[in-house]
């Protein structure tokens, strides 16, 4: 169970990361997903390195640092994903 959340999780992240960057990425759904998910990890040790592990109720503050984390992974990772992969693709 732990695995099919970590992959939803990922999959609203990676969107609303997506929705946040302005322009266009070229992505696939999976590989944002798959950010998505690199993203509340980094934000989940970040929220820890600040002393956010657990809150009682909502924890707003970890959410904030895992969209903030995976705006950053989802662009970066686009960016990578064109660079290589992307071009090839035009091409075909």
């Amino acid at each position: 169970m732990g695995w099919l959340w970590a992959i939803i999780v990922g999959f609203v992240l990676g969107l609303i990361a997506k929705a946040i960057i302005p322009g266009k990425q070229h992505s696939p759904l999976w590989l944002t997903t798959i950010f998505g998910m690199l993203g509340a990890i980094a934000g989940n040790a970040v929220a820890r390195a600040f002393g956010v592990e657990a809150t009682p109720g909502i924890d707003w503050t970890r959410h904030i640092f895992q969209v903030i984390a995976a705006v950053i992974i989802v662009a970066l990772g686009d960016m990578l994903y064109m660079a290589t992969l992307g071009k090839r693709k035009e091409r075909a």
